[in-house]
């Protein structure tokens, strides 16, 4: 696989997606009547086709497995660490082969009234061989 700083890359986006989980390590965090609101992104980088035209359904970058995972977090059992739910998300961008990297961001919006956010972000590049 080329390095990512040397070739041409197309990124794939998912912004501000909102959703809710229950997680969190808080007391307050684990009550089952209300989830945590949570805004995720996610990027995904892949080798450029050339022309873009040249893409297909079964070459591009699809990303309704990760938007299908997310629509399902609100039903899933409490996780205390956002760090697990972002591990997974890195593994559905991983399980398309084309993908050479990803960036996935989590964050609380309400989870301190002094900030606009806190939550946790990844940028990792798929490991040779794999």
């Amino acid at each position: 696989m080329e390095r990512l700083e040397s070739a041409s890359y197309i990124r794939v986006v998912l912004r501000d997606i909102e959703t809710e989980a229950h997680v969190g390590l808080h007391p307050w965090e684990r009550h089952p009547q209300r989830p945590t609101r949570l805004i995720v992104n996610v990027e995904m980088f892949a080798p450029l086709v050339r022309p873009l035209s040249a893409e297909t359904p079964d070459t591009m970058l699809d990303y309704d497995p990760i938007r299908e995972a997310l629509k399902a977090w609100p039903k899933r059992p409490h996780t205390p660490l956002l760090e697990t739910l972002l591990d997974e998300l890195i593994l559905l961008c991983f399980r398309n082969e084309r993908v050479s990297a990803c960036r996935v961001s989590i964050m609380k919006p309400d989870i301190f009234n002094e900030a606009a956010g806190a939550g946790v972000e990844v940028y990792q590049v798929r490991e040779p061989g794999a």
